[in-house]
């Protein structure tokens, strides 16, 4: 516990050791002294807690103190002795956003917000000095919050892509295991074809029997599953009837391949005594056909989740170009689509097709589209049961864009609603946010000359974002 501190040297020598007052006069640095509380804190002693009343300003003469979010778990504020902090003159800050803790031991002089009139009365120079120092709080602050907004938007993403890759990847992995297996077998049976007494026009009429029945397996549609189920009895009787080991082995790929029981007697007719063999060869074959189309179709999922990623970042471009929003919007869609499924979550689209292209910085954009959308996947998915509908919808408003985020989630309520682009202000659990992501949203959208606005109610909540077609340095060109 902080306590008052006494036998210390003489407090006006340890203020003039503060920066911002250093040139000040010996009676000005006693007024401070007088009017002020001296306090010491232990390493490791909470100072400030999160959500306390900012009702103080806080000169660092001893030590060095961290701050940090209640779901951070490194440092986003450091200061040291010779430091000013706290809250100062002219400031709207009511609470501390985040908790303050002694690093090492500490000498602090505290000085209360009821004494901030008085102390520009006795001291008026030090008014300019302390509202720049707000000002470089404030900046320093911003970017510090923007950093974290993006780390934060970065990790929901890399995750949602390691998820999202994961899957085709360990596809093709495993089709990739099955093709060495099955070309272990393609080996066996041609070494057994190869023995067979067959004569050139067999052989040339089994290799035409596979490629056909390759092509058909290929297009075959899909067929419900009843339907499925008995061709391949029928399919698996006649192979029993045909003294064929394994028949249930043979019938599914053989179904595909399109056989009936007069192509089965063709080909046991053309292969003669291999007839066993030219099956199994054409069940692998049309498997291998299969894992090579799976390793096909899984490389092609990771190479658009990358082009995806690519386009989302805007890599390799200006940082202001002409952005398509209805594409930036679908790869903020696919790149969170693992989440977006685990939730249950349907969308809807309404795009208006004619919308231009915006000119603005993409990947900032980006943001906004990912911090809108994901905030309104985690509010269905707080909500158990009923219909989650995840509805975009685009349109044309004279000289600006319109892009709306619709929700069917638990809506914000109303006495909350004009707190929600607050800084650290959140609705989440403890832990499950940092309540900056509608701040840096709200901030991105301004910093492209557009508007954000939501309108709220249970079941239906709706962000709606207005942004210029030009931006303002090109507006007349």
């Amino acid at each position: 516990m902080a306590a008052s501190v006494t036998g210390h040297p003489p407090l006006v020598q340890a203020l003039r050791a503060i920066q911002l007052l250093a040139d000040l006069p010996e009676e000005k640095l006693q007024w401070l002294a007088d009017h002020s509380e001296e306090l010491r804190y232990p390493a490791g002693e909470v100072i400030i807690k999160t959500g306390g009343p900012a009702d103080a300003m806080y000169l660092i003469l001893e030590g060095e103190l961290v701050g940090r979010a209640p779901d951070a778990d490194r440092a986003i504020y450091q200061a040291a002795a010779g430091e000013i902090t706290g809250k100062l003159p002219h400031s709207r800050m009511q609470t501390f956003p985040r908790e303050i803790r002694a690093v090492t031991d500490m000498r602090i002089a505290r000085i209360a917000e009821r004494q901030f009139t008085s102390m520009l009365e006795a001291i008026p120079e030090l008014e300019v000095r302390l509202i720049r120092l707000m000002a470089d709080r404030i900046r320093e602050g911003t970017a510090s919050e923007v950093q974290q907004s993006k780390l934060a938007a970065l990790g929901k993403l890399s995750a949602g892509l390691a998820h999202e890759l994961n899957n085709p990847a360990s596809a093709a992995a495993r089709a990739a295991g099955g093709i060495r297996e099955k070309l272990r077998d393609v080996r066996d049976f041609d070494c057994a074809i190869a023995r067979a007494p067959l004569n050139p026009e067999q052989r040339a009429r089994l290799v035409s029997i596979e490629s056909a029945a390759l092509e058909h397996a290929r297009s075959c549609t899909g067929l419900d599953a009843l339907t499925r189920s008995d061709r391949e009895e029928e399919l698996a009787s006649l192979l029993t009837e045909m003294s064929v080991e394994d028949p249930w082995d043979l019938a599914p790929e053989l179904m595909d391949a399109g056989f009936d029981a007069e192509s089965l007697k063709d080909l046991a007719e053309t292969a003669d005594g291999a007839f066993r063999y030219a099956l199994g060869r054409m069940a692998v074959l049309i498997q291998l056909d299969r894992l090579a189309e799976e390793v096909q179709d899984s490389m092609s999922r990771i190479s658009g989740l990358v082009k995806s990623i690519k386009e989302y970042s805007y890599m390799d471009t200006a940082p202001e170009r002409e952005v398509d929003v209805h594409k930036d919007l679908e790869n903020t869609l696919r790149i969170l689509g693992m989440k977006i499924q685990k939730a249950g979550v349907t969308i809807e689209r309404d795009y208006d097709k004619k919308l231009p292209t915006v000119c603005a910085n993409g990947s900032e954009l980006n943001q906004v589209w990912t911090n809108l959308i994901d905030n309104a996947v985690d509010a269905m998915a707080s909500v158990a049961g009923g219909t989650k509908t995840l509805r975009l919808r685009t349109a044309l408003r004279v000289d600006r864009a319109l892009v709306e985020i619709f929700d069917t989630g638990p809506g914000v309520p109303t006495e909350i609603q004009e707190r929600i682009f607050e800084p650290f202000f959140t609705t989440k659990k403890q832990g499950e946010g940092t309540g900056l992501g509608l701040d840096v949203v709200r901030r991105i959208v301004r910093r492209h000359h557009g508007d954000i606005v939501m309108e709220s109610k249970p079941g239906a909540t709706c962000f709606q974002v207005m942004l210029p077609l030009k931006s303002r340095g090109t507006e007349g060109k």
